[in-house]
């Protein structure tokens, strides 16, 4: 930033009197505005140009210092004798059509430091800020974009956000975006498919975190997928042989990261009717018969699967959002909850994933403290003499789980082998948020635990924020008022407060929403990380 300093102090014989005068009276007065406004306008009346960028049929008059001051590649272009560009008055510059729409403001952006960019143009934008290095632009906007995910989503376009980020090493970015497919994979439009490349898709599919309703629901979404890749390839120029090649490669190897075991019977019968199934009968036929044989208990048969590659992952559940494996939890009037506040939820899930119609439910008892845990002051009586137990408050949102069926001793064998009397599962913590207006689930976390008779409950901390949810961050919103008397509104508001209370939903913003899921594991899967026991 510039600075223009006015010395007013007068001369003095005195060196001690001369600096004091000088310190009272020094004035720092910032004129950057002046001086920015000086420099756009030579981009806005196109003066003293030394050079034509030309892009896209189009001469834009710029100057060399600017560029070289904005942009490391054009620093090297145009000041190194390498390049043939440093002598040139005149230069080309091949961009891609979207490219081209925008650059016109992209150099704006290196005399004025100001572009408006919006869900069309961030990614254009995004790209041009990348090939020059323009590392400050780059960075207005990914913060855009992290921003505006769920929007981005809405709008079709958030497949291609996070494909680009991926590519271009914007981890930061590409995560949030690939989070948000994970967990609302059913937001994705048929007109984002296309644009899904196969090695994306590859990807996501081997992700067990994938918040679905059930498997089903996913192979769907790949028939989806699929449909729109045969329309592509129908208008490519490859041969008859070489189209058939293709798709059945294609069929085969996406199909492959589709979990059929963790399908109930009556979906597997269903399958067998689809046009897919009909027309790659040998694989689909050897892939039902893999999730039958799980599904009847033939564990025989499951171990010789489960040593191939990745076969482990085929007997892995997922996060299943249908009725059987969880419920959701709904606090309202969340602001008029006092302190310490304690809700409970009651559900039962199946104890098997391969046991349909079973007849024995796995009980499960939720507390949910949304608002702190307070453990009063008691005495902790044992044989050698009683104990105070001080007063303990913890500002965490517990969400504390209880098997309420946890057989009391070990009776049963379980796959031929003697089975300790535990429940083990998969627990999902699904928290809905809400960004821009839009709700969705916005983060997941996950457990991987075992219930027994002597531990019963699994306490889970940190999957909200605490001070972020119960922090007063906004005011309900006023009653509209004539214009210039009232306050600001709730959209204001949040957007000057510089955030927005991201847990809360609603048209008042006072609904806690999260929901709960827990899928049984059974020593064939495949479970990264360490799993808690107790």
């Amino acid at each position: 930033m510039n600075y223009l300093t006015v010395d007013s102090a007068t001369t003095s014989t005195s060196p001690d009197k001369n600096d004091e005068a000088t310190n009272n009276e020094d004035l720092e007065v910032d004129n950057s505005q002046s001086v920015l406004l000086k420099i756009a306008t030579l981009y806005a009346e196109q003066l003293m140009s030394d050079l034509i960028l030309e892009v896209g049929g189009v001469g834009y008059p710029a100057h060399r210092l600017i560029l070289c001051a904005s942009s490391e590649v054009f620093q090297v272009m145009l000041m190194n004798r390498e390049w043939s560009e440093w002598r040139e008055s005149r230069i080309v510059l091949q961009e891609t059509p979207t490219g081209a729409s925008v650059f016109p403001h992209f150099l704006k952006y290196f005399y004025t430091g100001q572009i408006r960019i919006s869900h069309q143009t961030v990614l254009p934008v995004l790209s041009l800020a990348d090939k020059y290095n323009v590392k400050d632009l780059v960075t207005l906007c990914l913060s855009y974009m992290s921003q505006h995910i769920a929007q981005a989503a809405k709008r079709g376009q958030l497949i291609s956000w996070m494909q680009y980020t991926m590519a271009c090493g914007h981890n930061d970015v590409a995560k949030a975006c690939q989070n948000f497919v994970k967990w609302n994979m059913e937001w994705v439009m048929d007109s984002e498919l296309a644009e899904l490349e196969d090695d994306t898709l590859l990807s996501l599919l081997q992700h067990s975190d994938l918040v679905l309703h059930n498997e089903m629901t996913l192979y769907q979404f790949v028939v989806r997928w699929l449909n729109k890749q045969k329309e592509r390839l129908n208008t490519s120029d490859l041969s008859e042989t070489e189209l058939k090649a293709h798709w059945d490669s294609l069929v085969t190897t996406v199909f492959s990261h589709v979990r059929f075991p963790m399908m109930c019977p009556n979906q597997l019968a269903k399958l067998l009717l689809c046009p897919l199934t009909q027309e790659h009968k040998e694989f689909f036929m050897e892939r039902m018969a893999i999730a039958m044989s799980y599904q009847s208990g033939q564990y025989e048969r499951v171990r010789e699967v489960q040593r191939c590659a990745g076969g482990r992952l085929l007997f892995t559940p997922r996060l299943y959002t249908e009725d059987t494996w969880g419920s959701v939890l709904a606090v309202d009037n969340f602001h008029g909850l006092p302190s310490y506040h304690t809700r409970t939820f009651i559900f039962s899930t199946r104890p098997c994933m391969a046991d349909e119609a079973a007849e024995r439910l796995s009980e499960w008892t939720v507390d949910l403290y949304p608002k702190g845990v307070w453990f009063r002051k008691s005495m902790l009586i044992v044989w050698s003499g009683t104990y105070d137990v001080p007063e303990v408050v913890l500002r965490t949102v517990r969400i504390s789980i209880t098997c309420q069926s946890c057989p009391e001793q070990a009776n049963r064998y379980e796959y031929g082998e003697y089975s300790e009397p535990d429940v083990r599962v998969k627990i999902g913590i699904l928290v809905w948020g809400v960004q821009n207006g839009v709700e969705h689930v916005a983060s997941v976390v996950e457990r991987v635990h075992r219930f027994s008779a002597q531990n019963r409950v699994l306490n889970i901390d940190g999957a909200l924020d605490f001070d972020e949810l119960n922090t007063p961050l906004y005011s309900p919103a006023a009653p509209t008022a004539p214009a210039g008397k009232q306050g600001r509104c709730q959209k204001c508001a949040d957007a000057c407060d510089g955030r927005e209370p991201r847990h809360l939903l609603g048209p008042n913003r006072d609904q806690l929403r999260i929901q709960v899921v827990i899928v049984p594991l059974t020593d064939f899967c495949h479970v990264g990380g360490s799993e808690s026991n107790g």
